[in-house]
């Protein structure tokens, strides 16, 4: 009795240790969080950068919603959502002018591409990579801008 009662505990405290590890992979993993643009450790090719971004990240099922408010390089705030799937079809951007559409595929657990599209064109694409300790992320941002120059823009995020 007393060995099968040793045993049980062992085995729920397995499963337990194994659950927990889980949880951040069942709860989306680490892209969901509100993020603040580390500008000290981020590039802009051309530039000028902007002056600074929060963006919060939330699970819906089978994808994820931002909300975010990035301040522009003339000191203007633009705010701006969007809620899409990690299927890789066109989501409506509201309140953000330089784009009116994305589309988001989850490549594993810590990348994720996204593409920004106004007028059915595909203008730019982040490539997110997330820190396997949920601190930080990386978007590398390739793509062109309204007058159709090139752009390739590196930003470090903080998880907040």
């Amino acid at each position: 009795m007393k060995r099968a009662l040793i045993a049980l505990t062992v085995v729920f405290a397995l499963c337990s240790v194994t659950v927990f590890a889980q949880a951040p992979k069942a709860a989306g993993g680490p892209f969901f969080a509100t993020w603040k643009l580390n500008l000290a450790k981020s590039t802009y090719s051309p530039g000028p950068p902007i002056k600074g971004q929060t963006a919060k990240l939330e699970p819906v099922e089978g994808g994820m919603k931002v909300v975010s408010d990035r301040i522009e390089t003339d000191g203007k705030t633009t705010h701006f959502e969007w809620t899409a799937k990690f299927d890789g079809k066109d989501y409506p951007v509201k309140g953000d002018p330089a784009r009116d559409a994305v589309s988001v595929k989850k490549i594993d657990d810590y990348n994720l591409e996204i593409s920004n599209k106004k007028g059915g064109k595909v203008l730019s694409v982040i490539k997110a990579v997330y820190a396997k300790d949920g601190k930080s992320r990386t978007e590398t941002f390739t793509g062109t801008d309204a007058q159709g120059s090139k752009i390739h823009n590196v930003t470090v995020w903080d998880k907040q």
